[in-house]
């Protein structure tokens, strides 16, 4: 038992080590998570591909690592990366992400967000909001730091993360923890890539839901958490991305977030692939491959980028 907590602490101060050589990585919350629980048997677990981190599973200790371009334009994006809740595909969908945002001067900050559990938390449906929130926030309350421009700080998340990036995008109001100031942690944009979207039986991700919101979820929690139906005319303007193959999570998703947005006249982009599957990333080949340039385009045009 003391030898397997000597290897994870010496591999949670590599892993560090590592971060903090490259960027720095900043815990979210400063004391106590909210209406968290302590559990000494759950800790994080790291998978590693080449050397680098691959996936993260059991967060415990939610984090922004950040990524400061060479010439910082003023505007900022927090990266949700997927995973159906069960993980967080850190380096395919958050540091290779952050990467080529730095390079049209976006500054990009990969968010490791506690996923749902029992376990450490009371409320394991909400627990993902409150990282992101706080994000969205804590970016905010320290904007001059970065040079950033506290109305031009946008969200970006892949499949689950997807999911969790469209809940910022419509529930940034709802009170899931308390906060002593009134700093927004509403999107300025939203970019949503092959995104977990709505929790009904006939399109859902069925991973994804069981893990944010257990077994048998209640047709009110469903609804609260099938973002589609939590649009307003204040939702974040939003660009989405998805494939038509995608077997995962199908298109529809996608398709019903963006009917919504129309409803509501949110200005919005959509681009629906011939093929991709689900998890091209930042794209494979075929026509999703292009989808960072559409994005270039869509943000140079609102004014995100020069």
């Amino acid at each position: 038992m003391r030898y397997n907590l000597l290897i994870l602490v010496l591999i949670n101060m590599f892993i560090t080590a590592f971060l903090n050589s490259q960027n720095e990585e900043i815990e979210l919350w400063k004391d106590t998570i909210p209406y968290s629980i302590k559990s000494i048997d759950y800790q994080e677990t790291y998978e590693y591909e080449n050397n680098i981190i691959n996936r993260i599973s059991k967060v415990t200790t939610p984090t922004l690592t950040t990524f400061i371009p060479e010439n910082p334009n003023g505007t900022a994006v927090v990266i949700c990366p997927g995973g159906g809740y069960a993980y967080l595909s850190i380096n395919k969908e958050g540091y290779k992400v952050a990467e080529w945002l730095n390079t049209l001067g976006i500054t990009a900050f990969v968010l490791k967000y506690r996923l749902p559990s029992d376990e450490i938390m009371e409320q394991k449906s909400v627990g993902p909001l409150q990282d992101a929130q706080e994000a969205m926030r804590f970016i905010r309350r320290n904007a001059q730091r970065w040079q950033v421009k506290t109305d031009k700080i946008g969200v970006l998340g892949f499949s689950a993360g997807g999911h969790l990036a469209s809940t910022l995008a419509t529930q940034y109001n709802d009170k899931v923890y308390e906060v002593n100031d009134s700093v927004s942690a509403k999107p300025s944009f939203a970019v949503l890539i092959y995104p977990v979207i709505s929790m009904d039986n006939q399109i859902v991700h069925k991973g994804s839901r069981k893990r944010l919101l257990g077994d048998n979820p209640s047709n009110e929690l469903k609804d609260k958490f099938s973002n589609d139906k939590r649009i307003d005319s204040l939702t974040s303007p939003t660009f989405l991305v998805h494939a038509t193959d995608d077997k995962s999570v199908p298109v529809e998703n996608s398709i019903f977030y963006y009917m919504s947005l129309k409803q509501h006249n949110i200005s919005s982009e959509f681009h629906i692939y011939q093929d991709g599957k689900h998890g091209f990333g930042l794209g494979l080949k075929g026509t999703n491959e292009y989808w960072t340039k559409q994005c270039e385009n869509w943000l140079r045009i609102n004014k995100y980028i020069n």
